[in-house]
């Protein structure tokens, strides 16, 4: 054995006894905070970062080259390519759908992108930010996905694409957005960044559209601290999506590699002279979006633990349905899309408007108790300064994303909320006032 071998091995015995030595902390009721999500590691994750960092290939390498692959098999998806968020995984699949290489179904600007206004922003951004307009549909109340039966009805000559995200980790009814797509040629993105490992008809979320897009920041599924993927299986989508990903150029050589098409200097592009070396030929206005080895690295220790935390969050869900369904007159309660396995992100409980009780008044209750609540993202973004003025179309209203914005909120199931802490969400329910002349004893 080498001595860079042994040294290794040394440093990741120490690293073990290391994060070993860290796991002390202990759950008090009402004293310890119960996040709504975060990372959920061991010294896997530590072993992989320090052993990419002493390789110290910064940008991606091995280790990207893994969880690509390793994710792609996962989802059942062609292609997989790593990006640095999953917000700029939305922006490169919107932005390649404008690409000249699409010709005729090149997205252009004025083109409509039928979406939600329910959700977190950096869905609609892309829209905006490529001069397309938005047009926003209402959600159903329990699932918050796009009421899909009002899609084909807010299509116009203008319309192009469909661009939803899985509310919470609860697909969309795919059935009937992929007739809808089919029958009027429109594109059909996925934000499947809330949803990783959700199954809609015995497949995962995330292989449905042409583009899909993932997020492995923190709050996620899995994580590599700041993160995401672009996945289809079109070949020359993934090309337009590399380029716009790395810089804009035609070139899609690899980090360290040079000549894979075999013509870096005989071609003729654009204006430029015959030959001009293709590594800096640019066939869009890109941008440099591209993930780390070290964040890689940590995303393949993660993956394999994704079936564990895929089940872990289902655990945690059926266990807050079961004892909070009691309140089901003071609560609109989640309920899943039909045919659909949600791998849910979250526990979204919608207050009526006949509830002795404000969402305000509960949510402050929780926090006090040290138990975490997040709104629904941005609620209707519509109403959001960021976007007084934009240039949209709203065809029916959006009764329900109201509803969700003054009376929704949500809790956490992610693997890090144990059984002590699922039973103190649950007692602190059952204390809160309003409810608690119906509460009941609830064993987990």
């Amino acid at each position: 054995m080498s001595l860079k071998k042994i040294i290794k091995r040394e440093i990741f015995s120490k690293i073990k006894e290391y994060h070993a030595a860290s796991q002390s902390k202990h759950f008090i009721p009402g004293k310890t905070y119960i996040n709504y999500a975060g990372r959920v590691f061991d010294d896997r994750e530590l072993v992989n970062l320090v052993d990419a960092s002493l390789d110290f290939w910064l940008t991606a390498g091995k280790y990207a080259h893994e969880f690509e692959k390793k994710l792609a098999t996962f989802l059942g998806a062609k292609h997989c390519d790593l990006v640095n968020s999953g917000s700029s995984a939305n922006l490169i699949a919107i932005s390649a759908l404008t690409s000249p290489l699409l010709k005729k179904r090149a997205l252009v600007p004025g083109d409509e992108v039928i979406t939600i206004a329910c959700g977190f922003p950096t869905t609609v951004n892309p829209i905006l930010q490529n001069n397309l307009i938005p047009v926003f549909i209402d959600v159903e109340l329990g699932s918050y996905g796009i009421e899909v039966d009002k899609i084909e009805r807010a299509i116009s000559k203008k319309t192009k694409a469909i661009f939803i995200a899985h509310t919470l980790g609860n697909p969309a009814d795919i059935k009937e957005i992929l007739r809808v797509a089919k029958k009027y040629k429109l594109w059909f993105i996925e934000d499947n960044c809330d949803a990783l490992g959700s199954k809609y008809g015995g497949h995962y979320t995330g292989t449905f559209g042409h583009i899909a897009t993932c997020s492995f920041y923190p709050a996620h599924t899995i994580t590599t601290g700041e993160g995401g993927a672009v996945l289809t299986d079109d070949s020359l989508l993934r090309r337009i999506m590399l380029s716009f990903r790395d810089w804009g150029r035609d070139c899609w050589c690899e980090a360290g590699h040079d000549n894979t098409c075999g013509r870096r200097f005989r071609q003729q592009l654009g204006k430029l002279p015959f030959g001009y070396d293709h590594k800096y030929s640019y066939a869009h206005i890109g941008y440099n979006l591209k993930i780390t080895d070290l964040q890689a690295a940590i995303g393949c220790a993660q993956l394999k633990k994704l079936s564990k935390f895929l089940h872990v969050r289902k655990q945690n869900f059926d266990y807050l349905y079961r004892h909070l369904e009691k309140y089901e007159k003071y609560f609109v309660l989640p309920q899943p899309v039909k045919n659909s396995v949600p791998a849910w992100f979250g526990f979204p409980l919608l207050v009526r408007g006949t509830a002795p009780f404000t969402r305000n008044e509960i949510v402050e209750y929780l926090e006090k108790n040290k138990i975490a609540t997040r709104m629904l993202f941005g609620g209707n973004l519509t109403r959001q300064p960021a976007y007084a003025g934009i240039r949209c179309r709203i065809p029916f209203g959006l009764k329900n994303t109201d509803l969700v914005m003054n009376n929704l909120f949500w809790i956490g199931v992610y693997p890090g909320i144990t059984k002590e802490m699922l039973a103190h969400i649950a007692q602190c329910f059952d204390s809160f006032p309003p409810l608690s002349v119906t509460s009941e004893s609830h064993i987990f």
